[in-house]
C-alpha cells in the first residue's frame, strides 16, 4: 500500500524539479509520461506546436522579439496569396530597381540572395514565388511588392506593401511582429518571437500553392520572357531548405540569416497524417539551425495526444 504522504513529497519534488529546469534553461516543453528528453537547441529562440490543434510542442523563449532575417518572406509570400481575383500567371516586367537591388553598387558584388532575375525580361508571378521562397530572392521580393503594392511610384508600392505585411500580421494576432522591409532585410525595426513566425507559417501552410512551393526541392520550369518574344534559359532554383530530402517527412518552410538575426528556419513535417510546424531564431550556425529543427521535430513527433 502507497503511503499518501510520501506520494505527495515525490510529487512536490518533480515538480520543483521542472520549475527549476524551466527557470535555469529558459526551456518550456511539453512532456507528457514517456516522452523523449527536450532537446537543448542552441538557437537563442525557438517553439513549436501541432498544426491541427495548436498545442504547444516546444518552447525556447517563444515569445522573445528576434530579427527574422528571409523568414520575413514568409509574410511577403502570403500577403501576395491573399490578394483578392489573384493571377498568378500574371506577367512581371523585371526593373532596373529589382536588379541593382542585389548588387552592391560600390564593389559591384552581389549583397542580397538573388533569384537571378533577368532586366527587361516578364516573370509569372507564381515563377517569382518560387525565386522569393527557393533561392530567398531579393530581387523577386522587391518585383512582388512594387507589384502588389499601391501608389504611383515604386517607393510609394514598396510602402505600402510592408504596410499591407504589418496589417497581416495583426490579423493572425502576431503581438511579438512588426515589419519594416519586404524581404528582411531591415532597417531596425524587423522582428518576430518565434510562436509569431510559427503561427504565421501555420497560416500560409493552408494555402496550396505556399504549400507546393514551399515543399519543392527544386524548380526548374521557371520562365523567363523577353521583350521580343521567346524566353531566356534559367539556371533551376535550389530550396535552401536542406531538411527537405534529409529530414523523413518534411514539407517546408524558409531559411534566413544575416549579420543581426544569425542563423534562423521556419519548418514543417508530416508523419502519419500529423504536421508539426516550428521556427529557430538567433542560431549559431547555418547547419546548427538544421540540426536544432530536426530535433525539435522528433521531440515533437514523439509526443500524442
Amino acid at each position: 500500500m502507497t503511503n499518501g504522504h510520501g506520494a505527495r513529497a515525490r510529487r512536490r519534488t518533480v515538480v520543483a524539479a521542472l520549475v527549476g529546469a524551466v527557470l535555469s534553461t529558459g526551456v518550456l516543453a511539453a512532456a507528457p509520461a514517456g516522452a523523449a528528453t527536450a532537446p537543448q537547441v542552441a538557437a537563442q529562440g525557438a517553439y513549436a506546436f501541432d498544426a491541427a490543434t495548436g498545442r504547444t510542442l516546444f518552447g525556447k523563449a517563444p515569445d522573445g522579439q528576434l530579427r527574422t532575417g528571409s523568414t520575413t518572406k514568409i509574410m511577403t509570400a502570403l500577403v501576395v496569396l491573399s490578394q483578392p481575383h489573384l493571377n498568378l500567371d500574371r506577367k512581371v516586367t523585371i526593373k532596373k530597381e529589382y536588379t541593382d537591388y542585389v548588387i552592391d553598387p560600390t564593389t559591384q558584388r552581389q549583397r542580397y540572395s538573388s533569384a537571378r532575375l533577368i532586366l527587361g525580361d516578364s516573370m509569372k508571378v507564381s515563377d517569382l514565388l518560387y525565386g522569393l521562397l527557393l533561392p530567398s530572392g531579393c530581387d523577386a521580393a522587391y518585383a512582388l511588392a512594387d507589384t502588389y503594392g499601391t501608389g504611383s511610384t515604386t517607393a510609394a508600392r514598396t510602402k505600402s506593401f510592408i504596410a499591407k505585411m504589418n496589417s497581416k500580421a495583426r490579423e493572425l494576432g502576431l503581438t511579438n511582429t512588426h515589419f519594416d522591409s519586404f524581404d528582411g532585410v531591415s532597417n531596425g525595426n524587423n522582428y518576430a518571437s518565434p510562436r509569431d513566425l510559427t503561427k504565421l507559417a501555420g497560416s500560409a501552410l493552408k494555402n496550396k500553392t505556399f504549400k507546393k512551393v514551399v515543399g519543392t526541392p527544386l524548380y526548374k520550369d521557371m520562365q523567363s520572357y523577353r521583350p521580343g518574344g521567346g524566353t531566356h534559359a534559367m539556371e533551376p532554383w535550389k530550396n535552401s531548405n536542406t531538411l527537405l530530402g534529409s529530414y523523413r517527412g518534411a514539407i517546408g518552410v524558409k531559411t534566413g540569416s544575416g549579420p543581426e538575426a544569425q542563423f534562423c528556419l521556419v519548418f514543417a513535417a508530416t508523419r502519419a497524417g500529423r504536421t508539426v510546424v516550428g521556427t529557430v531564431l538567433a542560431d549559431t550556425s547555418a547547419d546548427q539551425r538544421f540540426k536544432d529543427a530536426a530535433e525539435i521535430l522528433d521531440y515533437g513527433f514523439a509526443q500524442h495526444g
